[in-house]
């Protein structure tokens, strides 16, 4: 399996505006009509980390320019002035443009150390901020738009008092029911089916109450994605099933990428998977950065002409860019030598 990164690599850097000087990584990519658009996630400091949501456009899908010099989500706006909203993912449905994001009610102070995990401190935040143990929760949540500039507030997809991220919609109704992958870090033991992070399901007539979720994916025995695994990419539609992208974080905090080929009619089954990764830190600017070493962190995919257009993150420093035919991708998902 070879995935193309694009020469270009890395497309986006931070710089330019004060809210996202100091990073940008783990973007939403949409193709709408001709033109792809990019919302960016970034900060202007990691002291404390309070991170933004930027909209970008490109015609190619490789040189951006960023459609307003001011963000087009911030934590202000929901509520949380001291928070950080974080790793977007978007698709449309009916004409609508909806997001996930994960957000984190006060945000913390990062001490970059080289060696995967950066040291953290909890800064002190007026007005009782930071006072429960739930500011330091991460929670996930929706908004819609139906421009990409201006969003309104669906609703929580995850209880407030769990770690919840990498919650990530289908891109249209199946059965008549939106769906969500979710991956709640508290959902692990006996009583879950698994032991380690893992992939959940579930689904909604509205997009505000959702069913009980199910254990979708779990991590396996293989050494890349030992400590735990996360949906990546809003699924995609081919012949042969919904395509999924995933990370899987091993226990030196390396993240690579898998993937995953879900029935159509019936997405909580898993008709095929890889057993080894299709992509892993290589480069440079994927085995060092400003903040995390050894990243790969796909957050948005599109096809356009028989290509997916892979969008990552790199080292929670910069975006990243690599490309591989759809089909090609599919046919190594089925008939991967599991050798």
């Amino acid at each position: 399996m070879h995935i193309t990164r694009h020469p270009a690599n890395p497309i986006v850097v931070p710089g330019e505006f004060e809210w996202r000087k100091a990073t940008v990584f783990n973007p939403a990519v949409i193709l709408d009509g001709d033109k792809f658009y990019m919302i960016e996630r970034t900060a202007g400091s990691l002291t404390p980390c309070k991170n933004y949501l930027g909209l970008l456009e490109s015609e190619d899908g490789v040189h951006f320019t960023h459609v307003k010099d001011e963000p087009v989500l911030t934590p202000d706006e929901l509520g949380f002035p001291y928070g950080s909203v974080q790793d977007p993912r978007v698709v449309k449905i009916d004409g609508t443009f909806y997001m996930n994001y994960a957000l984190r009610p006060c945000a913390m102070n990062y001490y970059p150390t080289n060696t995967g995990v950066p040291e953290r401190s909890f800064p002190k935040y007026p007005d009782g901020w930071g006072e429960q143990d739930g500011h330091w929760l991460t929670r996930s949540s929706i908004v819609k738009s139906d421009n990409l500039v201006d969003w309104e507030f669906v609703a929580d997809t995850t209880e407030l008092d769990i770690n919840d991220r990498d919650n990530i919609l289908f891109p249209e109704k199946i059965n008549g029911k939106y769906v969500l992958l979710r991956r709640p870090e508290e959902y692990v033991g006996e009583a879950y089916g698994t032991e380690k992070a893992a992939m959940w399901i579930t689904y909604s007539d509205d997009l505000i109450s959702w069913e009980k979720p199910k254990l979708l994916a779990k991590a396996e025995n293989m050494a890349w994605e030992s400590r735990k695994i996360g949906g990546s990419t809003p699924p995609v539609k081919t012949d042969k099933g919904w395509l999924v992208l995933y990370h899987g974080v091993d226990d030196r905090i390396v993240y690579r990428v898998g993937a995953l080929l879900l029935d159509l009619d019936n997405p909580e089954k898993v008709i095929a998977r890889t057993h080894n990764f299709i992509m892993e830190p290589e480069t440079y600017y994927e085995k060092f950065g400003y903040q995390i070493p050894n990243v790969v962190f796909p957050t948005g995919n599109v096809v356009k002409d028989g290509l997916l257009y892979i969008y990552y993150g790199v080292t929670d420093t910069a975006i990243a860019l690599a490309t591989v035919p759809l089909d090609e991708l599919v046919a190594h998902i089925l008939n991967e030598p599991k050798s």
